[in-house]
């Protein structure tokens, strides 16, 4: 990816809804330059889609979590997406180095929904233990690139 592709989904990423013309004022191309442009970043897979950005707290959740998971032995990723797709509070589930073997981001209406999915992260046998993170506040919060 060039560097005028990088600033075009930057540009992107700061606002989704923007004009070519607007893209293009800013980075030095006519509209129909960056709409070719977007289309064949589209076309590799360099942006894989585009979408809208919500505030949790409008949607009811006002409570997230981070909850790192302890497996006995080992557990492969489309298990972890298997038996943790189904729970609509997780958010996101990535795999990590160090002690814990995934992170699970937990979204939920109060701490009572934040307990209930965590049993239910926590009720898979292979699950040895898991340790808990309450976010108190979003410091920095940007999309990612």
């Amino acid at each position: 990816m060039d560097e005028t592709n990088r600033r075009i989904v930057g540009y992107l990423l700061r606002d989704g809804r923007a004009t070519y013309q607007k893209i293009g004022d800013a980075v030095g191309l006519s509209a129909p330059a960056v709409k070719r442009r977007v289309d064949l970043m589209v076309a590799r897979g360099e942006i894989a889609g585009f979408t809208v950005q919500v505030d949790p707290h409008a949607l009811g959740w006002d409570i997230e979590a981070y909850v790192e998971v302890f497996y006995r032995g080992i557990m492969p990723p489309t298990a972890l997406a298997r038996d943790l797709a189904p729970i609509p509070e997780v958010v996101r589930v990535v795999t990590v180095t160090g002690d814990a073997d995934a992170i699970v981001h937990v979204m939920a209406r109060s701490m009572a929904e934040i307990e209930e999915t965590v049993e239910r992260i926590r009720s898979s046998a292979k699950i040895d233990k898991t340790r808990t993170a309450i976010v108190m506040s979003r410091v920095i919060d940007r999309p990612a690139s």
